[in-house]
């Protein structure tokens, strides 16, 4: 049986983050990745099948609700742009030591914008702006109402709009673009410089059993050849996008018990039109439609994807049974559980608004679909653009007391009580918060290792702000920020 400290399953960003991170800590550990498809980052960190926008709260407006009392609340975006701030630290640092490569390759300037028409959604941008600007993390946000200032911020949506519509928009300057699928697989490439990383693609977890010296024992089947191997891991996580949850089931841990998930499918709106393409360029967020799930937030997106520009617009929420792209649609079916029943029941009774809503999206016609675009770029033609698949997502569905089941539609980490064992469930903000993410699983699960060596020294060193909070020290802010946007090559190529 081959022994490993870690067992990485899903070749994505969450476990390429992780393993980069543990190797750079420790060295000498033993390292294994397990990925069921051919080839890394092909699911959820595909370039097409997330949002890939480097979520830093500027521009995302569902991560600033509304209160009832008309404020906006604000912590949410904070959270998120300062955990972004250390994913960048983070790759600054890698490409600093010659781990990543030009980061050019992965990462790309652009604005970051929202905008909204109409009186009301205006007075709540207005509102959010003034907020989130007051803060030092948002300090150098612009606000405007000006039709001739926002044709200069934003042409292609602004072109042919009517002069007498209620618009506002915001703006910041040093947001970016980032294709997750090229930084996972030169993480992944880096990792293959440690002497004692494995790579194992297509091969499939079929089950695991921890066993009484705290070790876990994971069967493994080649998906060419049908053979099952053994592995016995020291600690394994699953972050394999929806694909965690059945895993994490199989686990049997008692922390898993009460979890369901709510697959939600994506589409997006393609152009590749250079004449199109070449005159936006940046990441226009508007409002999600009433009843809309957070991942159907419409936004004007211009992406850098293999090296190309493209222009997206959507996501268009479907309904689907699938746990991933290329998952099954039994997925759902085989998710149910006697102890998880209840919650998921219980959320499918409550949601009936969000179901009807993605059926509906299901079925609309090219010509609805470019007609939502038209309240962007009103100039929009139907040949100009076509339909393609996106990510599957599966929300938490989580057992509370109150109701029996709860939705949510953020990311959480479970793991078992030991340490020995830990998962990834969710989705946004995702990809853009994975190393704040993996640095939580580390501190969870190796805390041993974090109490008595040098790890927290060498943490620093790799993330100059581990241990302080951004969103409390402007001072320290304004310094990493700019050693990010120097080191990754962002200011000089937004000037």
């Amino acid at each position: 049986m081959k022994r490993v400290d870690v067992l990485l399953v899903g070749a994505g960003v969450m476990s390429a983050t992780l393993g980069q991170l543990l190797l750079l800590l420790d060295p000498s550990l033993s390292i294994m990745m397990v990925e069921r498809l051919g080839r890394v980052a092909s699911e959820s960190s595909h370039a097409l099948n997330n949002a890939g926008t480097g979520h830093a709260g500027y521009c995302e407006l569902n991560y600033t609700p509304q209160r009832v009392d008309g404020t906006v609340d604000i912590s949410r975006a904070l959270a998120i742009n300062s955990a972004y701030e250390i994913s960048l630290q983070f790759w600054s640092y890698l490409v600093e030591s010659g781990m990543l490569p030009e980061p050019q390759r992965f990462i790309n300037p652009i604005c970051h914008q929202s905008f909204v028409w109409g009186e009301q959604n205006v007075e709540f941008l207005k509102k959010r702006f003034e907020a989130l600007h007051a803060h030092h993390l948002f300090a150098e946000m612009e606000y405007s109402e000006d039709h001739e200032v926002l044709r200069q911020w934003m042409p292609l949506v602004m072109e042919g709009r009517d002069a007498g519509q209620k618009v506002a928009a915001t703006q910041v300057k040093h947001g970016t673009d980032v294709d997750f699928g090229v930084l996972t697989r030169n993480l992944v490439k880096a990792m293959g410089r440690f002497e004692k990383f494995e790579l194992l693609l297509s091969h499939s977890v079929t089950g695991m059993k921890r066993h009484s010296d705290a070790s876990w024992h994971v069967r493994i089947r080649d998906n060419h050849t049908r053979k099952i191997s053994t592995v016995s891991a020291g600690f394994v996580f699953l972050g394999a996008g929806g694909g965690a949850l059945p895993l994490l089931q199989k686990s049997g841990i008692p922390e898993s018990a009460g979890y369901g998930g709510f697959p939600v499918s994506g589409q997006w709106l393609i152009c590749k039109n250079p004449d199109v393409v070449n005159r936006h360029r940046s990441k226009v967020y508007g409002k999600a439609p009433m009843g809309a799930p957070p991942m159907s937030v419409p936004h004007l997106d211009t992406r850098m994807i293999d090296g190309r520009p493209a222009l997206l617009f959507g996501p268009f929420a479907s309904i689907t049974t699938k746990f991933l792209k290329e998952g099954s649609v039994l997925d759902l079916f085989s998710s149910l559980k006697k102890d998880n029943l209840k919650p998921m029941l219980s959320v499918a009774r409550d949601n009936m608004d969000l179901t009807r809503y993605l059926i509906t999206e299901a079925f609309r016609s090219h010509k609805e679909r470019v007609a939502s675009l038209k309240d962007f770029y009103a100039n929009a033609r139907e040949e100009d653009w076509k339909l393609e698949s996106a990510g599957q997502r599966v929300q938490i569905i989580k057992g509370c007391n109150v109701k029996g089941g709860r939705l949510e539609f953020g990311t959480e980490i479970v793991s078992a009580g030991d340490g020995t064992l830990a998962a990834l469930l969710g989705a946004s903000p995702g990809a853009s918060v994975s190393v704040k993410a993996m640095l939580a699983v580390i501190e969870r699960c190796f805390d041993s290792r974090m109490q008595m060596s040098d790890w927290k020294e060498k943490l620093r060193k790799i993330i100059p702000s581990y241990g302080v909070s951004l969103d409390q020290n402007p001072d320290l802010l304004r310094q990493v920020r700019a050693k990010n946007l120097e080191s990754l090559g962002l200011a000089r190529r937004s000037a």
